[in-house]
């Protein structure tokens, strides 16, 4: 197989792995067609009640095919009770991350670790060591007292937090930390963003997509594009010498 076919098939079985896990452990299939940009957003109707021995899989809660009469443009239901359980499937997630985040073997279980072990060797000997190269980058920042990793994706939540995982790098961005613009586009995430952190806060944006660079010239932050594995060593070797 050549190295362009090899990616093919390693891209599809991560993507695969992806909406499994997204599936059978973050009820994806429930939030499809109710997502949200980040894992907060419906936590106002979240009364707090004890989940541990909550059945998610008889309370009731379900999107009908399409799911358009369920959740409106917001991802949002009139329902108080319907609201309240959207509500603990995001808590539920949101505690699923923290506790596997470094340890996603044990979220996989077996035989699934073993699997997802073996695709992430192939894929780091494919990439010639690409997401050891940008962990290095990603603990850099994270190793700094003033300094946060913040991702803005393009994919829906859950598959992206599903992503995030599989690819080791829950321990460099806390799942608060992450935006999906699927719903919004990159530039109101950006804006939240920096309404979070403040406008005094220094933003650099790393990326290979032209929409995330034109929403940083238009905030005026600077713009570091990573399109190969040599971007990313400069921008590991710009970190060490703290000229970022």
């Amino acid at each position: 197989m050549t190295d362009s076919g090899k990616a093919v098939s390693l891209g599809l079985w991560m993507e695969e792995m992806i909406f499994n896990l997204a599936d059978s452990r973050l009820f994806f299939n429930d939030l499809e067609e109710c997502d949200q940009v980040h894992i907060d957003d419906v936590a106002s109707d979240d009364n707090g009640q004890d989940l541990s021995t909550y059945n998610f899989g008889t309370d009731g809660f379900q999107t009908p095919a399409g799911g358009g009469s369920l959740c409106l443009g917001s991802g949002v239901h009139g329902g108080v009770d319907w609201m309240r359980k959207l509500a603990f499937r995001y808590r539920r997630v949101k505690e699923i991350y923290n506790t596997y985040k470094n340890n996603v073997g044990g979220l996989l279980g077996s035989p699934k670790r073993e699997e997802w072990l073996q695709l992430r060797r192939e894929m780091e000997v494919l990439t010639d060591l690409w997401l050891t190269q940008a962990l290095k980058a990603l603990a850099l920042i994270n190793s700094r007292p003033n300094c946060v990793n913040v991702l803005v994706t393009t994919t829906q939540l859950i598959p992206a937090l599903s992503k995030v995982l599989l690819y080791g790098l829950g321990g460099a961005f806390p799942i608060e930390n992450i935006y999906s613009a699927t719903k919004t586009g990159k530039e109101s995430c950006f804006e939240r963003v920096t309404q979070r952190f403040g406008r005094r806060a220094v933003y650099v944006v790393v990326g290979d997509g032209i929409e995330e660079e034109t929403v940083a010239k238009k905030k005026n932050m600077p713009f570091w594009r990573v399109t190969c594995r040599a971007d990313l060593e400069a921008l590991s070797h710009a970190l060490e010498l703290d000229y970022l």
